[in-house]
């Protein structure tokens, strides 16, 4: 949500009018009783609160799939709950969207149920291009493995550009987190950004939009994304008609007045954070510090200790459910094979959308929700479509592999099947 909070600032410093932007954000952070500054939100250590004056257009619940979908169409008529405020362009218009959460491969997290997934995305793209509602239209996309997202489902001739924090097959990372240098300050126990987004950022914060081009962005983000090509970082990827990087940012997002006179600089001047943290153990690490914070035998470090373990337990559960279909379906010796191979270059991750989805929910009628952590076997769920295995089978499968599933709050359904 920090993320969020600081791209709207970008934009509404760059120029662009209130109406022409759209937020959608959960908003569960601000005045969260955990949050230590009350009402204030920060995306970097020593940075200034990117919450105030946010339009919140979509909050809670109304931040859903179906809301998102029909915003971007301009379709006013479908939008339910929020300020009702869409996507309301002409065929001379430039779109910027940047979206950022939890994701796998192929699917894109969502505060609420069920999530996003890639072809429902490509498809309202495409609909959204015979529209002919716009000129252009660029997409910044935070999320682990955000690149499954667009390879082999975006095609070129949309007049859409793309670029994703991470490869179809890669995590991305969380930034200034607590233990890691530089740090939050000392009374924070999360990260406060994610890499992809905290670099795009806060080059648009000291660089003249109007004369940098989202290809010279796209090369010092992608910099910095990778560390140095260490465990740390990700490669960041660009989709569909590439040829649109030459424009400028400006066109997109406005221009900071204050950086008018700010000469652009092709080597990297952005801080290259030295570690990062993988985005899927971000909660642990809040969990861990809350607990490590805790006075000795006080409540708070009971419940630090209990969700720690609660999550702990979750994640064991998903990883060895997977591992067991697997099993039951191929046998001991096929069963990785299976599950891990990821397709060549070029092509989804998936041929029947439709099959995966329908395996997702097979799979969390009988082991429970796969939430945020279990988006990381969305390929292996994939791989099962990709093989063959049948609704029967899969059934089966699963109701062998989990006979019960753990009764805490990570793996109920009680906010219905995520696909």
């Amino acid at each position: 949500m920090a993320d969020v909070c600081h791209a709207y600032q970008i934009l509404k410093t760059g120029g662009l009018k209130e109406e022409n932007i759209v937020v959608f954000m959960y908003d569960d952070i601000a005045y969260d009783p955990e949050n230590p500054r009350q009402g204030i939100i920060i995306n970097s250590p020593y940075g200034d609160d990117v919450y105030h004056g946010v339009p919140k257009d979509y909050t809670g619940n109304d931040v859903n799939v179906d809301n998102f979908f029909a915003v971007l169409l301009g379709d006013k008529a479908k939008v339910k709950g929020g300020s009702g405020k869409v996507v309301d362009s002409g065929p001379n218009d430039r779109i910027f969207i940047y979206y950022t959460d939890h994701g796998g491969p192929g699917v894109l997290g969502m505060p609420t149920n069920p999530y996003m997934y890639a072809n429902d995305l490509n498809e309202v793209l495409k609909q959204k291009h015979a529209l002919g509602t716009y000129k252009s239209l660029v997409f910044y996309l935070e999320a682990c493995e955000s690149g499954s997202i667009f390879e082999g489902l975006l095609p070129q001739g949309l007049n859409i550009y793309a670029t994703t924090a991470s490869g179809p097959d890669e995590n991305s990372w969380g930034t200034y987190c607590p233990g890691e240098y530089p740090s939050p300050p000392l009374e924070y126990d999360t990260c406060l950004g994610d890499l992809y987004s905290v670099a795009w950022m806060e080059d648009c914060d000291v660089h003249n939009l109007r004369t940098e081009t989202i290809k010279q962005q796209y090369k010092l983000v992608k910099e910095r994304t990778s560390s140095d090509n260490s465990y740390y970082g990700s490669h960041v990827m660009q989709y569909g008609d590439l040829p649109l990087s030459t424009d400028n940012l400006y066109l997109y997002m406005g221009t900071n007045p204050a950086n008018e006179n700010f000469t652009f600089i092709e080597e990297n001047s952005l801080f290259s954070s030295q570690k990062t943290v993988n985005q899927r153990d971000a909660d642990l690490l809040h969990f861990w510090h809350k607990y490590r914070k805790a006075p000795e035998g006080s409540d708070r470090k009971t419940k630090a200790q209990k969700e720690f373990m609660d999550a702990m337990s979750h994640r064991m559960h998903i990883d060895s459910s997977i591992q067991l279909i697997g099993k039951v379906l191929f046998g001991l010796e096929k069963s990785s094979k299976v599950l891990n191979t990821v397709r060549s270059s070029g092509k989804p991750l998936v041929d029947d959308w439709t099959c995966l989805k329908t395996f997702v929910r097979t799979f969390e009628t009988h082991c429970g929700s796969l939430s945020q952590y279990g988006m990381k076997h969305m390929r292996s769920i994939a791989n099962l479509c990709n093989s063959g295995v049948t609704v029967e089978q899969m059934a089966a499968a699963s109701s062998q592999a989990c006979t019960s599933f753990p009764s805490n709050p990570w793996s109920s359904l009680s906010n219905g099947f995520t696909a």
